[in-house]
């Protein structure tokens, strides 16, 4: 009997989680989205918002967010008007050059698209949306759109493109802070792996995004990385782990109120129940499901539960009751042109047929199923060649990689030749023309001398002064060249500190990781030893291994504790040893501020989501553009903005309850400079702390939760990358204020 899963198009779900069901997997993209609201406050925002769009027609860089935030209220009841506001904020938003504006717009396209579902469109998208990023460097909205593209392959059954995009996204989300991010991708290849059969690969990779889920405390990624477990429990027919995994996920569904993945997951114990042959068990399940799909009115999932229920009855046999709910799901499978569930339904009532006497029908259906049992091999064949034809291209790619590297090395010591060269080349022809100088000189003055006898005590004054002023010039030259060659020397001696840095860091990463890996290992299997091996020790024997395993327990936790603070140590030190390779542009430092003003406070609310504060933004409008290397300015911006919401929410664990946390963000135009001000209402900072704090490695952060480089990396962008000016003042319960000013 073949195996089915249920199918559910994209529906949104809580905040910044886009929920899609795919063979038994999760998918989960991650968006700006606000916490879902009721039907009725929902009306009254969308009327709200166009109120504010009739009344107030400017273009400009507000309209385009109150349109983005109309799409999001009318996405789910309204999807086509949401679809031509979306059309109209990407016009609005290139007409203003906004380039953040256009990426939103064109991944608000994609996913309405991919919900209808319209796969072409979605793909055209996203794929521009994600070359917008790629020219911005900016990863974090990257990897989302990498996110998307895997998404929208995963649902067209596509698992080596899905699984590519997805591998592609978590290398750009390793390299920023959104850990939110890199879990959820995380879950989507551990559930590609184990659709692909791969299930050494899926298990480990599934248990880390569980961990992690738990850590960020998001229930809709533990739901599915639970779900997705238990698939690949039962692929393994290891049925104590996939019952376990499957019950935890539906009661996380049932607190989250999720009734559709809810369904998924009854839909998942029913089926380990009927491949266990407890058919009565499955009918119960099952029935819970059907009462789901009849809830949320789910005809898209409806096939899959009851052919589920079809199953059970034939294995109870009464094909009597088997018979219409086959014959109903085959005919919503046409309707969506499901072929893994036709399958399975023409394959139920051949069953039926024959189990009623009627066999000539259930001749018929068999010769159906049997064709698209071929239909599902031929796609099946095609995606394993997919996959061998990709790691063929992969391993040609490392291939161009490792020659390129190579000509990069010869072609920096082939420079570093010709610069000696050059500079005994200089060398050679300086002294030469002093030569030259000197004897033409000494033969000008003895023919001066012998035309000029009379003239002797005049001309020998002259030439003392003309002797004299030479000196100094030469004196001068001297000095500013040697002022020159100090200057290289340091610049070479700085890249060469850089470069051992970054080799230093490079080699203490590899063995930390081997430590933070086997610490969380060891963990596990302690966790496994205390939930199997633990219980068949005497009585007499457990109060001393239960204290050596919590001593153990403690051990590693510190391990990795410590490990993970070496390991943001080792980054923060790659990153300030690294150079920038970012190109001069013009930017609009206003919209640069805000946007990362707004990044900034939808991570850290992630992270911390009892926080909240006020944000005031005072942004001058007379404010040129500036050149500027916007992604290393953006870094700077979104450490500093970080920085100030940990201090306040530091303050506000501290504070009365009438203190309201308050972060202020100004700009103005200075004579010669622009400026921008960040000023908090935090905690402050002593003086002695204040000199310190631009000092590498220095934090005020408990353990775990800072390395120290952040400020002193922001100090070197602004002032020596950009020539700026880089200030900072504070005062113990006053708060923090920082201001940049950069070169106009």
């Amino acid at each position: 009997m073949s195996r089915f899963r249920p199918l559910r198009r994209g529906s949104f779900g809580p905040p910044g989680l886009l929920v899609l069901r795919l063979g038994g997997g999760l998918w989960l993209l991650l968006l700006a989205l606000v916490p879902a609201l009721p039907a009725q406050a929902q009306s009254r925002t969308a009327d709200s918002l166009r109120h504010l769009l009739r009344t107030q027609p400017q273009a400009d860089t507000v309209r385009v967010q109150r349109l983005h935030a109309l799409v999001l209220e009318l996405a789910v009841p309204d999807a086509p008007q949401a679809l031509g506001l979306s059309h109209q904020a990407l016009r609005l938003a290139r007409r203003l050059a906004d380039s953040a504006a256009m990426g939103r717009s064109l991944l608000w396209l994609s996913i309405l698209h991919r919900r209808l579902p319209d796969y072409d469109s979605a793909r055209y998208y996203t794929r521009l949306a994600q070359r917008l990023y790629a020219l911005r460097h900016d990863r974090p909205r990257e990897a989302r759109a990498c996110l998307e593209l895997s998404l929208i392959a995963a649902q067209q059954s596509n698992l080596t493109a899905a699984l590519r995009w997805a591998l592609r996204g978590l290398r750009l989300a390793e390299q920023t802070p959104d850990r939110a991010v890199q879990t959820q991708l995380r879950a989507i290849i551990g559930d590609t792996y184990g659709k692909l059969g791969d299930y050494a690969s899926a298990t480990p990779v599934l248990h880390r995004a569980l961990r992690d889920g738990r850590r960020l405390a998001d229930q809709q990624v533990v739901a599915a990385t639970l779900n997705s477990l238990g698939s690949v429990y039962q692929a393994q027919q290891n049925w104590p782990e996939a019952l376990r995994h499957f019950r935890q996920a539906v009661a996380v569904c049932a607190r989250l109120g999720d009734m559709q993945n809810q369904l998924a997951n009854e839909i998942g114990l029913a089926e380990v129940y009927i491949e266990q042959g407890h058919p009565n068990r499955a009918l119960l399940h099952g029935r819970r499901a059907r009462a789901l799909v009849d809830s949320t009115r789910d005809d898209f999932n409806r096939p899959a539960v009851e052919l589920l229920l079809a199953r059970a009855y034939l294995r109870l046999q009464q094909p009597d009751s088997a018979l219409p709910l086959a014959t109903h799901a085959r005919q919503l499978s046409q309707r969506t042109r499901s072929n893994g569930h036709l399958a399975t339904a023409t394959e139920l009532l051949a069953q039926s047929y024959a189990a009623l006497g009627n066999y000539p029908a259930a001749y018929r259906q068999q010769r159906l199923f049997a064709a698209y049992q071929d239909t599902l091999a031929g796609e099946a064949t095609q995606r394993k060649t997919s996959a061998l034809r990709y790691g063929y291209e992969l391993d040609q790619k490392e291939t161009q990689i490792a020659l390129l590297r190579k000509t990069r090395q010869l072609q920096a010591q082939r420079s570093a030749r010709q610069r000696l060269q050059l500079y005994g080349l200089l060398a050679g022809l300086t002294s030469l023309v002093l030569v030259a100088g000197l004897l033409w000189r000494n033969v000008y003055l003895k023919q001066r001398t012998n035309r000029h006898l009379n003239a002797k005590n005049a001309q020998i004054a002259r030439q003392r002064d003309e002797l004299t002023r030479a000196l100094a010039d030469l004196t001068r030259a001297l000095a500013e060249l040697k002022a020159a060659q100090n200057q290289l020397i340091q610049r070479e001696k700085m890249a060469s500190l850089g470069e051992l840095t970054a080799g230093i860091a490079h080699e203490i990463q590899n063995p930390l990781n081997f430590v933070n890996n086997f610490s969380e290992v060891s963990t596990e299997l302690v966790e496994e030893f205390l939930d199997g091996p633990w219980q068949q020790l005497p009585e007499a024997e457990k109060a001393y291994a239960t204290e050596l395993l919590a001593t153990l327990t403690d051990n590693l936790h510190k391990i990795t504790q410590h490990g993970h603070r070496a390991d943001n140590i080792v980054k923060g030190m790659l990153q300030h040893s690294q150079v920038s390779a970012g190109v001069m542009e013009a930017t609009n430092l206003n919209a640069l501020a805000a946007d990362h003003l707004v990044m900034a406070y939808q991570m850290f609310r992630t992270r911390n989501p009892g926080f909240s504060a006020t944000l005031v933004t005072d942004l001058s409008p007379q404010l040129p553009t500036v050149r500027i290397v916007a992604q290393d300015i953006g870094r700077v911006l979104l450490n500093l903005y970080t920085n100030a919401f940990y201090a306040l929410a530091q303050r506000q664990a501290l504070a009365p309850p009438g203190y309201v946390p308050r972060l202020e963000v100004h700009t103005c135009l200075l004579a010669h400079q622009v400026q921008l001000r960040i000023v908090d209402n935090g905690p402050g900072m002593s003086e002695e702390v204040r000199q310190k704090a631009l000092l590498p490695f220095f934090t005020t952060k408990p353990p775990g939760e800072g390395t120290g480089l952040g400020l002193s990396l922001s100090y070197d962008i602004v002032v020596q990358g950009h020539g700026g000016t880089f200030s900072l003042s504070s005062q113990p319960d006053r708060g923090t204020e920082i201001t940049l000013r950069l070169p106009r």
